[in-house]
């Protein structure tokens, strides 16, 4: 009876492992963004569009950017494009176009000041087909070539919302921004935002989908808190844009810093593909229960699994053959049964030899799943 019972809880314990070890390998759907029926599926980062602290190498440069005017680097907070004084301009910019036909990016930011009632002026994030071209229009040059996303903190007219604003504007290299009235006529999408001096960490994201959309999103108000800011259906900028960033400052002044930049590129699902297509199955079939259990896998994790199955076989196996070889010799001595006074065995005063069955203390198989 003892004999069947463990057969069925090793053969149990070895479906448990193998169901969790295949079930691992099938990559979950990664639903960032959702277009109609697709989803980006998953993500892949561009190390060449992004930039974490330290900023430099040590020769005081960076392999994929390029930063310059006002602008400096404080290795261990932020790129600062300008200080709180006046008539500053500061730019960043990417040294190579970027060539994925979908990404997103994540930049996080920070605008800050001494006056809670006179400041300005913003700052910009530019997808164009120029690059590093200072100018009038929060530190770029006017008639560029692709989308700015202009954060706004001063107003030069009256308008009925409210300042700091995130205004998207679709440059097709001729026209000029409208200072006067705040690009208000140009805006492809925009939303209020009050940004400048939060409490928490400042982030702007924007998931772009070749002839699919444009999505802009800000965490201002708490973290992990995306707010929508505009989307737009049917979008399409310039091929092969540049990635960068700028500021300036007027009359009025406020620090802008660049903290981090995070770009991936984005990798859409099937068009039409079942909801289900990436739900992983057990060795009994799906379960809500192993896709709690079982994260999405990576061949590391499989060889990982395999690396444990096998050591779950072998120490099965030796235990078995230690089972059946103490079966041979003696079965379990003191155990069950044995109401006696101990039998002499291999030495005197009834002491037992080293080896020997020492009843139901022993271990023969601890497994944990994974």
């Amino acid at each position: 009876m003892l004999s069947r019972c463990s057969r069925i809880l090793s053969l149990t314990t070895l479906a448990l492992v193998v169901s969790t070890l295949f079930s691992g390998v099938v990559v979950a759907a990664d639903e960032k963004g959702k277009l109609g029926n697709n989803t980006i599926d998953r993500t892949l980062q561009l190390r060449t569009h992004s930039l974490y602290a330290p900023y430099i190498d040590q020769d005081l440069q960076n392999r994929w950017w390029d930063f310059g005017a006002d602008s400096y680097v404080n290795t261990n907070k932020h790129i600062r494009l300008t200080r709180n004084v006046p008539s500053q301009m500061g730019w960043l910019w990417s040294r190579l176009a970027i060539t994925v036909t979908n990404f997103v990016i994540e930049v996080e930011f920070k605008v800050s000041g001494d006056s809670s009632h006179l400041f300005g002026d913003g700052l910009a994030m530019w997808l164009t087909s120029e690059r590093a071209e200072p100018g009038p229009v929060f530190g770029n040059k006017d008639e560029f070539t692709g989308l700015g996303i202009l954060l706004d903190t001063y107003a030069n007219a009256r308008h009925s919302y409210s300042f700091p604003r995130i205004v998207g504007v679709l440059g097709d290299g001729k026209t000029k921004y409208n200072f006067g009235n705040d690009g208000d006529d140009q805006a492809i999408g925009a939303c209020s935002a009050n940004f400048r001096r939060t409490n928490v960490v400042t982030k702007l994201k924007v998931t772009y989908v070749k002839n699919g959309f444009l999505d802009v999103k800000v965490q201002y108000k708490a973290w992990d808190q995306w707010e929508d800011c505009f989307y737009i259906e049917k979008f399409e900028l310039p091929s092969n844009p540049f990635l960068g960033f700028s500021a300036m400052t007027g009359d009025v002044s406020d620090a802008h810093d660049i903290i981090a930049v995070t770009s991936w590129s984005a990798i859409l699902s099937q068009p039409d593909a079942p909801l289900n297509k990436h739900k992983k199955s057990g060795f009994f079939g799906n379960s809500s229960h192993a896709d709690e259990l079982n994260p999405p896998g990576t061949w590391l994790g499989f060889f990982f699994k395999l690396f444990l199955l096998a050591g779950v076989i072998g120490g099965g196996y030796y235990g078995w053959k230690e089972y059946q070889r103490k079966q041979r010799y003696g079965g379990f001595g003191g155990g069950m049964g044995d109401f006696g006074p101990p039998t002499p065995r291999g030495g005197a005063y009834g002491m037992r030899t080293p080896g020997a069955n020492d009843g139901f203390g022993n271990i023969y198989g601890n497994t944990k799943r994974f």
